[in-house]
């Protein structure tokens, strides 16, 4: 798919008008979905950011996905999709080698049949490679199998006598053609050349040979034994082992096969993650002129063991969250990762106790709530040590410390230093003297610690006490405004 191409309107799907996408922070998020998609907060329509290819992303997986995850706010909701990825027909079937070379003995009888390395297509179904046909003649035509694993084998089937003295050679065009529409072609030429004699080749004692080895094998663990027997005698008897087909340049880096003796062994490191099994085609060449060719077909499984300790993911290792949060409100998303299978892929997460936070989970996803109401005055911040390990045996761990801030919020009324004061003014006093100053704190922080002071609504003999007496906002010094006169005015309380 193109840069740009509609998917669907996500606003739609979730039941949701297009402003509501922008009020709830609509997020569109995942390892790999939100780097191929995004959504336009104008209309709610999911499309394509860059281009996709399919061959790139799964190779030749049966089904191929690319998994996101939205997220809305007030109230939080998460919503996990999944985007398959179809197969269109963009590849043409191809020969690793535009020229095949085959030798063919004059004493090979009808209904013989001789293989070579098949045609590539990186697309899957009926797109991949369907039918295999040569341009005519009455000596050979295309016959073809199918594997266990639904892979197209090409043979050439000889249908009639050869006779090296009238043609000696022929030249045979190629053509693979997959199913998909329109049908894509590739072509290689056949070059087919007559020999004499050497009329018996290698015959395996299996058509399909299985084996399992633990991918934790080290180098040159033997895998099995390959053995072939060729009813000629002499030169024309003798074989040489070797791997075949046109795929397996990934495994003969992880496996050899000695070419005496026919043992296969462990070569490179294996990785059940990476690979779970192996098909390799093997073949017998005995020594004849011209030689001859036996094929089989090894099928190697690989066992997982457990060598992948759990990964723990979360959008950010450091979060904030108010002091007056109600138990559940949500903190961050924790993701646990094992790539290995089985009960060795199956994790388990866990907070330290007596902490005023909890996991709820879903498979391996799980969401950091509180539990508790919290309190910045007390403990204004934690470090919480996230456990996850898995089911193996041996068990394999992992930690990681998300860290949480809490805020504040003005939770907390100023207090005086005293609950009340006693002032003590002499008479005739000088206006604007400085009579008492009156102290008080707030345990809140920043903006919210601030203290300002003033006056409630008293009055002094029917007078307001601001005729009287003013008080600095700032730092809560009382100054007088007059001059007092004991015989008037003997004592007064103010708030």
């Amino acid at each position: 798919m193109e840069e740009g191409a509609f998917v669907g309107n996500i606003a739609q799907d979730l039941g949701l008008n297009v402003r509501q996408l922008s009020a709830r922070k609509f997020r569109l998020s995942s390892d790999d979905g939100g780097r191929y998609m995004k959504v336009s907060l104008d209309n709610g329509i999911l499309s394509i950011r860059e281009r996709i290819d399919r061959e790139r992303i799964c190779g030749q997986a049966e089904m191929c996905t690319v998994s996101f995850k939205t997220t809305l706010e007030n109230p939080l909701k998460v919503y996990r999709g999944e985007l398959e990825i179809l197969d269109v027909n963009d590849n043409s079937p191809g020969f690793r080698d535009g020229s095949i070379a085959l030798q063919i003995s004059e004493a090979s009888a009808p209904g013989v049949r001789f293989r070579f390395e098949r045609a590539e297509d990186p697309d899957i179904g009926i797109n991949t490679v369907a039918a295999y046909t040569i341009s005519f003649t009455e000596y050979f035509s295309i016959k073809t199998r199918r594997t266990e694993n639904d892979v197209l084998i090409p043979e050439l089937l000889l249908d009639k006598p050869l006779d090296r003295e009238l043609q000696s050679s022929f030249q045979l065009l190629l053509t693979a053609t997959d199913d998909g529409t329109p049908h894509r072609t590739g072509t290689a030429q056949i070059l087919v050349t007559v020999f004499d004699i050497n009329d018996n080749a290698p015959v395996f004692d299996r058509d399909i040979y299985r084996v399992s080895v633990s991918e934790d094998a080290p180098h040159g663990t033997l895998v099995m034994k390959v053995k072939a027997n060729d009813l000629d005698e002499g030169p024309n008897a003798e074989i040489t082992y070797s791997f075949s087909d046109v795929d397996l340049r990934k495994a003969r880096n992880l496996f050899s096969l000695e070419p005496d003796s026919g043992e296969v062994r462990v070569e490179g490191p294996l990785d059940f993650e990476d690979t779970n099994s192996y098909s390799l085609d093997v073949q017998a060449v005995d020594h004849g002129s011209p030689a001859m060719t036996g094929h089989s077909n090894v099928l190697i499984k690989v066992i997982d063991v457990n060598d992948n300790a759990p990964e723990i993911k979360v959008p950010s290792a450091s979060n904030k969250i108010p002091e007056n949060a109600p138990p559940g409100t949500f903190i961050t998303f924790i993701d646990i990762i094992d790539r290995d299978s089985g009960e060795n892929g199956q994790v388990r997460c866990l907070l330290p106790k007596n902490l005023p936070f909890r996991l709820q989970t879903a498979s391996k996803h799980y969401t950091l709530v509180t539990s508790e109401t919290l309190d910045r005055e007390v403990i204004s911040q934690y470090k919480l040590l996230i456990s996850a390990w898995d089911l193996g045996s041996p068990s394999l761990s992992s930690n990681k410390t998300i860290h949480i801030a809490i805020t504040d919020v003005n939770d907390n009324a100023p207090r005086f230093s005293e609950s009340s004061y006693n002032v003590y003014v002499m008479e005739n006093n000088a206006v604007g003297a400085s009579v008492s100053t009156v102290t008080a704190m707030d345990h809140d922080l920043d903006l919210n610690s601030y203290v300002s002071y003033s006056f409630l609504d008293n009055h002094i003999q029917n007078m307001p006490v601001s005729s009287y007496l003013t008080i600095n906002s700032m730092n809560g010094t009382i100054y007088a405004l007059r001059s007092f006169d004991h015989e008037e005015l003997k004592n007064f309380q103010i708030h």
